[in-house]
Protein backbone atom coordinates (compact mmCIF):
# COMPACT_ATOMS: atom_id res chain seq x y z
CA UNK A 1 0.00 0.00 0.00
CA UNK A 2 1.47 3.36 -1.06
CA UNK A 3 1.71 6.22 1.38
CA UNK A 4 -0.16 9.33 0.38
CA UNK A 5 1.18 12.76 1.15
CA UNK A 6 -0.97 14.82 3.43
CA UNK A 7 -2.34 17.95 1.81
CA UNK A 8 -0.64 21.12 3.06
CA UNK A 9 -2.59 22.82 5.80
CA UNK A 10 -4.02 26.08 4.55
CA UNK A 11 -4.27 28.96 6.94
CA UNK A 12 -6.97 31.54 6.53
CA UNK A 13 -5.19 34.76 5.43
CA UNK A 14 -7.44 36.87 7.65
CA UNK A 15 -6.68 34.72 10.71
CA UNK A 16 -2.95 34.75 9.91
CA UNK A 17 -3.04 38.55 9.51
CA UNK A 18 -4.94 38.96 12.77
CA UNK A 19 -2.39 36.82 14.61
CA UNK A 20 0.51 38.80 13.12
CA UNK A 21 -0.84 42.19 14.17
CA UNK A 22 -2.48 41.19 17.45
CA UNK A 23 -1.17 43.20 20.34
CA UNK A 24 -1.93 46.54 21.82
CA UNK A 25 0.76 48.59 20.08
CA UNK A 26 1.84 46.83 16.86
CA UNK A 27 -0.22 48.89 14.42
CA UNK A 28 0.81 52.12 16.11
CA UNK A 29 4.50 51.12 16.03
CA UNK A 30 4.31 50.40 12.30
CA UNK A 31 2.53 53.72 11.75
CA UNK A 32 5.19 55.57 13.77
CA UNK A 33 8.00 53.97 11.75
CA UNK A 34 6.50 55.00 8.39
CA UNK A 35 8.43 58.28 8.59
CA UNK A 36 11.79 56.60 9.10
CA UNK A 37 13.94 54.79 11.67
CA UNK A 38 13.28 55.39 15.35
CA UNK A 39 15.11 54.49 18.52
CA UNK A 40 13.39 52.64 21.37
CA UNK A 41 12.78 55.83 23.38
CA UNK A 42 11.34 57.65 20.37
CA UNK A 43 8.92 54.79 19.71
CA UNK A 44 7.91 54.75 23.36
CA UNK A 45 7.35 58.54 23.39
CA UNK A 46 5.26 58.32 20.23
CA UNK A 47 3.05 55.65 21.78
CA UNK A 48 2.61 57.65 24.97
CA UNK A 49 1.51 60.76 23.03
CA UNK A 50 -1.45 58.94 21.49
CA UNK A 51 -2.35 56.84 24.52
CA UNK A 52 -5.80 57.24 25.99
CA UNK A 53 -6.22 56.04 29.53
CA UNK A 54 -2.68 54.70 29.70
CA UNK A 55 0.07 56.92 31.00
CA UNK A 56 2.69 54.18 30.98
CA UNK A 57 3.90 51.52 28.60
CA UNK A 58 6.04 48.98 30.36
CA UNK A 59 9.43 48.28 28.81
CA UNK A 60 8.63 44.57 28.85
CA UNK A 61 5.45 45.02 26.78
CA UNK A 62 7.11 47.37 24.27
CA UNK A 63 10.11 45.06 23.91
CA UNK A 64 7.78 42.10 23.34
CA UNK A 65 5.86 43.98 20.63
CA UNK A 66 9.08 45.07 18.90
CA UNK A 67 10.45 41.53 19.01
CA UNK A 68 7.23 40.10 17.55
CA UNK A 69 7.24 42.68 14.73
CA UNK A 70 10.87 41.81 14.02
CA UNK A 71 10.10 38.08 13.96
CA UNK A 72 7.17 38.64 11.59
CA UNK A 73 9.47 40.52 9.21
CA UNK A 74 7.67 43.86 9.43
CA UNK A 75 10.51 45.72 11.13
CA UNK A 76 14.26 45.42 11.33
CA UNK A 77 16.38 45.99 14.44
CA UNK A 78 19.80 47.54 13.94
CA UNK A 79 22.22 47.40 16.86
CA UNK A 80 25.09 49.85 16.45
CA UNK A 81 27.23 48.01 19.04
CA UNK A 82 27.98 51.18 20.97
CA UNK A 83 28.16 52.04 24.65
CA UNK A 84 25.70 53.31 25.74
CA UNK A 85 23.64 50.99 23.55
CA UNK A 86 22.18 52.46 20.38
CA UNK A 87 19.47 50.46 18.62
CA UNK A 88 17.21 51.61 15.79
CA UNK A 89 14.05 50.07 14.41
CA UNK A 90 12.92 50.57 10.81
CA UNK A 91 10.32 49.13 8.49
CA UNK A 92 11.39 46.35 6.16
CA UNK A 93 10.07 46.16 2.58
CA UNK A 94 7.26 43.97 3.94
CA UNK A 95 6.57 46.54 6.67
CA UNK A 96 6.45 49.39 4.15
CA UNK A 97 3.93 47.44 2.09
CA UNK A 98 1.78 47.27 5.24
CA UNK A 99 1.63 51.08 5.75
CA UNK A 100 -1.25 51.61 3.24
CA UNK A 101 -3.28 49.00 5.15
CA UNK A 102 -2.74 50.88 8.42
CA UNK A 103 -3.55 54.16 6.63
CA UNK A 104 -6.85 52.67 5.44
CA UNK A 105 -7.67 51.55 9.00
CA UNK A 106 -6.82 55.04 10.26
CA UNK A 107 -9.03 56.71 7.62
CA UNK A 108 -11.90 54.35 8.42
CA UNK A 109 -11.52 55.17 12.12
CA UNK A 110 -11.54 58.91 11.45
CA UNK A 111 -14.73 58.60 9.39
CA UNK A 112 -16.69 56.14 11.46
CA UNK A 113 -15.36 56.35 15.01
CA UNK A 114 -15.29 60.14 14.99
CA UNK A 115 -18.94 59.98 13.95
CA UNK A 116 -19.81 57.68 16.86
CA UNK A 117 -18.03 59.97 19.35
CA UNK A 118 -19.91 63.02 18.00
CA UNK A 119 -23.23 61.15 18.27
CA UNK A 120 -22.47 60.09 21.85
CA UNK A 121 -21.62 63.70 22.78
CA UNK A 122 -24.83 64.96 21.17
CA UNK A 123 -26.91 62.40 23.07
CA UNK A 124 -25.70 63.68 26.46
Amino acid sequence: MAKTKAAPVRTCPVAAFQKMISGKYKLRIVWDLKDGPRRYGEIRSGLLRGASGSAEITPRVLSRELKALTESGLIDRKDFGEVPPKVEYRLTRKGKSFVPVVAAIREWGERHLGEAAALADAAE
